[in-house]
């Protein structure tokens, strides 16, 4: 992820645009020019840039429908829209994967020339066209991956049996009698905690060829359950196909919904410093429901504001120590964390180490692997100032200890000196959250360990004036 726009040069795609009008232009994804977007810029541009990839059941494109004619809606609120024609897979699904990839890195890169604001580009897709932003949306790297996502009567599943058929040939080919294959791309089997982006799906209760309670309706529960913001429309007729068709009885109670959960996004600016939240449960948000919007990033997103893009890179169960039970720098989160190019960590580990099963059989390494993360930050390109935060405390009872129980007396003797000494050694800023929270209050849930929302808005609270005393 480049530092400024967070991707490699077009020129690199082999990516030519040529200008048609003033406000039109078409930007080739391939040197063939078999992959490109139309590109339709606002007169008054708001920084907000969506990519929209019709349906077609992977056979064809719905190019109008599904594509050019939402164009002035989108321009019309100042949302720059670009019309992707990806390439048919026939099997193949690296092929409209990449296209769409491939496209949200092209937005982003252009961010300058289009106004866009890098941290404000979404996907849009319409049937297989949704699943398509569905996969961009659960499996792309972190520099393609959209910021938000909006899906009208998506095809989600890749079981054949209870989805489009046509869809699942075309994409998987061969592979559909793969299960492990159909799982990977059953798109609301792929959600990912604090990674998949929020989401609007639009969908009709009659719909025959891609019946919603097997995938749009798998699809938002998968994302309420990691505590993803999503909202979900199921208007009563409408079958399949309607895209922006006046005719569609719900088509001004669509677009009119769709405005407002637009509009209610909130983003950082273009220019805004990444913040990477690195951590255990406590950082995940174990606990909280919608940690998305109550965990203690998500707050200090809200206490920082708009000039900070705060990023939840919390894994639960992780330990610092290579050699404990679950190690965090073994994790895709971690190879993530540091893809985001942060220009900001807060790393909070620590409280899963001093299990018996961890700290009594590796705990002379905590230091080192504490500096090996430490110098893995120090070694990107962003520079990161990075901040170490003593665990908060907990009580876990005075019931019978096992291997893996947390102990804070650990905490306290073992852990807390060698973050601090590891933090002297290399001019690091310690922010103390083992005093913050008495882990028999309100703060806390009931286990003693994890804070609750009110507990994580104090954690957010210690974390923000950390930062912005860091930043004077």
């Amino acid at each position: 992820m480049k530092k400024t726009l967070f991707l490699c040069a077009v020129a690199a795609l082999g990516v030519a645009a040529q200008a048609q009008t003033a406000r039109k232009l078409t930007v080739n994804l391939t040197p063939d020019g078999a992959s490109n977007i139309q590109v339709f810029l606002p007169e008054t541009p708001s920084g907000r840039a969506i990519v929209g990839c019709p349906g077609g059941g992977y056979s064809h494109l719905s190019m109008q429908n599904e594509g050019t004619d939402w164009a002035e809606y989108f321009n019309s609120q100042g949302i720059a829209y670009c019309v992707l024609t990806y390439r048919m897979p026939k099997g193949d699904r690296s092929l409209p994967m990449s296209d769409a990839q491939n496209a949200i890195r092209t937005v982003r890169d252009s961010a300058q020339a289009w106004k866009v604001n890098p941290y404000d580009v979404g996907i849009m897709g319409f049937s297989a066209g949704g699943h398509l932003a569905s996969t961009t949306a659960t499996h792309a790297p972190i520099d393609a991956r959209p910021d938000f996502q909006i899906l009208f009567y998506p095809v989600i599943s890749m079981n054949e049996r209870v989805t489009h058929k046509g869809s699942v040939v075309g994409f998987l080919g061969d592979g559909r009698a793969d299960k492990a294959l159909v799982d990977e791309f059953s798109n609301d089997k792929q959600v990912r905690r604090h990674q998949t982006p929020p989401a609007f799906i639009v969908m009709a209760g009659d719909d025959r060829a891609v019946p919603p309670l097997t995938n749009g309706l798998p699809y938002y529960t998968a994302l309420r359950r990691a505590g993803i913001p999503a909202a979900m429309h199921i208007y009563p007729s409408g079958g399949h196909g309607f895209g922006f068709r006046s005719s569609f009885a719900y088509h001004n109670e669509m677009l009119g919904e769709l405005s407002a959960w637009l509009k209610s996004l909130k983003v950082p600016d273009a220019g805004a410093k990444r913040v990477a939240c690195v951590g255990n449960s406590i950082t995940d948000g174990h606990g909280i429901d919608m940690a998305d919007v109550q965990g203690y990033p998500a707050q200090l997103q809200r206490q920082l504001g708009s000039g900070y893009c705060v990023r939840n890179f919390g894994v639960s169960g992780r330990t610092l120590l290579n050699h404990g039970d679950r190690p965090y720098m073994k994790e895709k989160a971690w190879a993530e964390a540091k893809a985001f190019e942060p220009d900001i960590v807060v790393v909070k580990l620590g409280t899963n180490d001093s299990k018996p099963r961890n700290w009594d059989n590796y705990g002379k390494e905590f230091a080192a692997d504490l500096q090996q993360m430490v110098d893995e930050l120090k070694a990107l390109p962003s520079k990161p100032a990075i901040y170490l935060c003593c665990p908060v405390a907990s009580d876990t009872g005075s019931g019978k200890q096992d291997d893996n129980q947390i102990r804070d007396s650990v905490v306290v003797a073992g852990i807390m000196p060698v973050i601090k000494k590891v933090a002297k050694k290399n001019k690091l800023q310690v922010i103390d959250l083992h005093s913050l929270l008495d882990p028999k209050s309100d703060s806390m849930q009931r286990d003693g360990i994890h804070p609750t929302a009110k507990g994580a808005a104090a954690i957010a609270k210690a974390v923000a004036g950390a930062v912005v005393a860091g930043e004077r």
